[in-house]
């Protein structure tokens, strides 16, 4: 999973990516034109704990990369073309908006989110246009086949024009293969970010929260300097720190959780003496195509999925209990994998 951050100048983005990851210093610590990346373990008392009944050899954890996107100014010239690079090869988009004092005017955290959608709207409002132009001039020349993406850009120029941001249009499987390759801005799920410090208004924090929820969007509010500070300290002073803000689980795990929910996505685990293993999948990904996520012979020669779910192996406490009991169901390819399932492929290649 891929997530990359983005906002508008001293709004703290770099503090949040220092909190998620751990890194850095509570502010700045990077500067300049370029993105900087950062790859964390996806904390899981699940692997944990069956870590600590297989004593394998190697504990692997799920990962997420960050990437810290430099700050840009919104309607000053449009996006520069090195971040939308950037901005298009991600999971997903984090906007940090800043609910803190400065001295320098500002709109709000909600005004600033909306300035954003716009500017991202704008930017694949021109691409669309920019395709049309394309496909007409190619249709004319005779390539008929392209007649379905015209119909499909035409719609999306609509929607645009409209000022509805892509991630709100409902697609079908034929038209989504059409425009799988564009990467556009406003399709990815996003997430609004607030910074917020002590100071901030619950009507502030109520605003980017309706605005998310209009826009298909997720939303979190976190104080990064506090919450990094926090951080920081030995896990025994961690949690009444934590008590004493009123927060009852650290920045980090919040985050992450709104992202796998936000994304749709789940984990599967592999157990042995070799190695226990978190998977990240789409949610319900059928059996077969996430034994392709563990190796592709897997899938090419897949026979059953032997399945239990967490909870039910930790009520039985071994493998042997589990088949004992008759508690490992042979599932076949179509099989919905669920978040916790802990899987056995069986294979033929």
């Amino acid at each position: 999973m891929k997530i990359g951050l983005i906002g508008l100048p001293r709004v703290g983005r770099t503090t949040v990516f220092n909190l998620l990851t751990g890194r850095g210093e509570a502010t700045g610590g990077f500067g300049g034109r370029e993105a900087h990346r950062a790859t964390i373990k996806v904390p899981d008392a699940r692997i944990d704990r069956l870590a600590a009944i297989f004593k394998p050899k190697k504990t692997t954890y799920a990962e997420i990369e960050f990437l810290d996107l430099p700050a840009f100014e919104v309607g000053r010239g449009g996006i520069p073309a090195d971040r939308l690079t950037e901005m298009r090869n991600v999971d997903a988009l984090v906007h940090v908006l800043r609910a803190f004092p400065v001295d320098e005017p500002t709109a709000g955290p909600a005004g600033d989110a909306a300035a954003l959608e716009q500017e991202l709207i704008l930017t694949d409002l021109l691409f669309v246009e920019r395709r049309l132009e394309r496909l007409r001039a190619d249709i004319a020349k005779g390539r008929k086949e392209l007649a379905p993406e015209l119909a499909l850009m035409e719609r999306l120029q609509t929607a645009l024009g409209e000022e509805t941001p892509l991630r709100r249009i409902t697609l079908d499987e034929a038209d989504d293969s059409l425009i799988r390759g564009y990467q556009f801005l406003t399709r990815p799920p996003m997430v609004l970010l607030t910074n917020c410090g002590a100071e901030v208004g619950p009507a502030e924090l109520a605003a980017v929260a309706a605005l998310a929820a209009a826009g298909g969007l997720a939303s979190l509010a976190l104080d990064a300097i506090d919450e990094w500070e926090i951080a920081r300290l030995a896990p025994e002073d961690r949690q009444a720190f934590l008590a004493d803000l009123g927060i009852s689980e650290p920045a980090r795990d919040r985050f992450i959780r709104v992202c796998y929910d936000l994304l749709e996505q789940a984990a599967f685990f592999t157990v042995g003496d070799d190695e226990v293993r978190a998977w990240t999948i789409h949610r319900d990904l059928p059996a077969v195509r996430a034994a392709g996520k563990i190796h592709s012979d897997l899938e090419r020669g897949f026979i059953r999925a032997e399945v239990i779910a967490y909870e039910r192996f930790i009520a039985l406490g071994s493998l042997a209990e589990a088949r004992k009991h008759g508690a490992l169901r042979l599932e076949g390819k179509e099989y919905p994998v669920q978040d916790g399932d802990i899987v056995n492929i069986r294979f033929n290649v």
